[in-house]
């Protein structure tokens, strides 16, 4: 007797979670390095409001890091918001 199959859902990139993180590591990078080399050019005056910019930059990119969804979390709030959208009545 053989077990009952079930579909598998398909993996998404983002299901895998590897190229989010990426981005976002790559991205933070980039960011403290145009830091250091953008405070390394400016004049000590404009130093802090560059500083400022470039950390609103970064605390936005983590802040979607940890609060956006991932593919599969939109996939299944799409599929529960279809019905609704397609007319039919609610349970």
């Amino acid at each position: 007797m053989t077990a009952p199959s079930t579909p598998a859902a398909p993996l998404l990139a983002e299901g895998r979670w590897l190229w989010r993180r990426l981005y976002v590591f790559a991205t933070s990078g980039g960011a403290w390095l145009l830091l250091d080399r953008l405070i390394a050019g400016t004049p000590p005056e404009a130093a802090p409001r560059l500083a400022q910019g470039l950390m609103a930059l970064l605390a936005l990119t983590m802040v979607l890091y940890l609060v956006a969804p991932t593919a599969q979390q939109l996939i299944a709030t799409l599929a529960v918001l279809r019905p609704r959208i397609g007319g039919e009545e609610r349970p």
